[in-house]
């Protein structure tokens, strides 16, 4: 290692640790705001139906963005088999939410599929993927509370609440036509990043079909990521009502994208335990369900574990392949299947030899 890759690795080792411990802090304050043997016996109790019905969504959610990724993927040169692309997908999952950062599971998934294109384009590609899986999300949430505080009756966000998320939603589309616009105005400046990148975007998002199909698999990946966590509100005997699960989960599931954790844990339940006590259930209630969530997250990224070995599987040498080759006998000795040629005699096939 030189001297200058050092102070790197350490202030990562820094910010790793740092994410390790916020997440046990914030975990643990909450078990003993809420009532720590609340929480522990509704999650000893959970009906395991509901709880193998959220693993299942979320294993369709992850084959949906699995193809999300193949149809953005494709514009760009990057060419993936649906399977590849799932088996991928899944390995990516199953590290992000094991290891601190949550993101690495989608370096690797950079890494490994760059032989297919450039590590630029397949960086490109999982990056514009990401975006518009957290994008629908946003859209779910806008579209809830615009029906929610449309529609009389059924759940409705109290004032200050609709006000402090609509504020959220404001300021979040603004910082993103901000970034759009001044990438479009860098790159027709010629300068080289912000010209790839918009170049990026276009080239991802166009093209026959692409983006219907990136808007349709989308909806309904994310349709299974709300159901499942309303099938752990459920688990639990909480149940949401519609209206919560379309504007106070999908808060709670994209404050996982704070950096500050390992896998969200811990942020992900202090939004809970925050936001869905508007809904009508205790914060006993709320954290049980994302810790619930949390764990049947893991349990669906499993699949992640058969494409590991799979992989490590196809790199190993096979009796057949090169490593087990016969070594090409030394000169100057016979083998049976070398013999000596015998100085000056005639060339003889087969035929002559025994006719």
């Amino acid at each position: 290692m030189t001297d200058s890759g050092r102070p790197a690795r350490r202030r990562t080792r820094w910010i790793r640790t740092a994410q390790a411990v916020v997440t046990v802090v914030l975990l643990v304050l909450l078990w003993r705001v809420v009532g720590g043997p609340d929480v522990a016996d509704l999650l000893a109790t959970a009906h395991i139906g509901w709880l193998a019905l959220a693993v299942a969504l979320l294993i369709a959610h992850t084959i949906f963005a699995a193809w999300r990724w193949k149809v953005t993927a494709a514009p760009l040169g990057l060419h993936l088999s649906a399977r590849t692309a799932v088996e991928e997908y899944f390995l990516a999952q199953l590290i992000n939410s094991a290891l601190p950062g949550g993101v690495l599971g989608d370096v690797g998934r950079a890494a490994r599929s760059r032989h297919r294109a450039t590590l630029r384009v397949a960086a490109g590609a999982i990056a514009v993927e990401r975006g518009i899986g957290q994008a629908a999300l946003a859209v779910v949430l806008v579209v809830g509370v615009v029906v929610t505080a449309a529609l009389p009756g059924g759940f409705t966000l109290p004032r200050p609440w609709l006000a402090g998320v609509s504020i959220g939603i404001a300021g979040a589309v603004l910082v993103l036509v901000a970034l759009i616009m001044t990438t479009r105005v860098l790159a027709r400046r010629h300068v080289a990043w912000a010209a790839r990148v918009a170049d990026g975007m276009h080239r991802s998002t166009t093209g026959p079909g692409v983006r219907s199909a990136q808007a349709a698999l989308s909806m309904v990946a994310v349709a299974c990521l709300l159901a499942a966590f309303w099938c752990c509100t459920a688990a639990i005997g909480a149940a949401l009502p519609v209206g919560a699960v379309a504007t106070l989960v999908p808060l709670v599931l994209l404050s996982m994208l704070l950096p500050v954790s390992i896998g969200g844990w811990g942020v992900r339940e202090t939004a809970a335990v925050a936001l869905l006590p508007v809904a009508g259930i205790t914060g006993a209630q709320a954290l049980a369900s994302s810790i619930a969530f949390g764990v049947v997250a893991l349990v669906a990224t499993l699949p992640g574990l058969a494409a590991l070995w799979t992989a490590r599987h196809a790199a190993e040498p096979t009796a057949s392949g090169p490593a087990c080759a016969p070594e090409p006998p030394a000169s100057g000795r016979a083998t049976a299947s070398a013999p000596i040629p015998r100085p000056n005699a005639p060339h003889t096939t087969l035929s002559e030899e025994h006719p």
